[in-house]
């Protein structure tokens, strides 16, 4: 994608779509699962992600399990209750986004 600046307002939502699709995850297993996902097409920096996992975890969105691997200790993310219902509140504002710019941007071929 040649304008990385697009995906960062949807940050949260395909965290919180991962998250849901995949139970828990770490944030490099994120950004990887994100990279392949999109072919290499997207890759969210650690710089951009940490800061919206604390953001969703201190709106309760997210719980956080340290788990000890190896030697190291790791922070797996998880939906809380609250965080499941925002992933389809999320999901359908934008469905409705990706709808309207369709509209906006190629109105020959817009579903409706």
């Amino acid at each position: 994608m040649g304008n990385q600046k697009l995906y960062k307002g949807s940050l949260q939502t395909i965290i919180l779509k991962l998250l849901e699709t995949n139970d828990k995850m770490y944030g490099y297993e994120i950004t990887q699962h994100v990279k392949e996902l999109t072919k290499g097409e997207l890759q969210i920096t650690e710089g951009a992600l940490y800061p919206a996992l604390h953001k969703l975890e201190a709106d309760g969105l997210l719980a956080v399990e340290v788990a000890k691997v190896g030697n190291r200790l790791r922070k797996y993310y998880k939906l809380t209750e609250s965080g499941t219902k925002e992933t389809a509140n999320k999901l359908e504002e934008m469905q409705e986004f990706l709808k309207t710019m369709q509209h906006l941007v190629n109105p020959k071929f817009s579903m409706e």
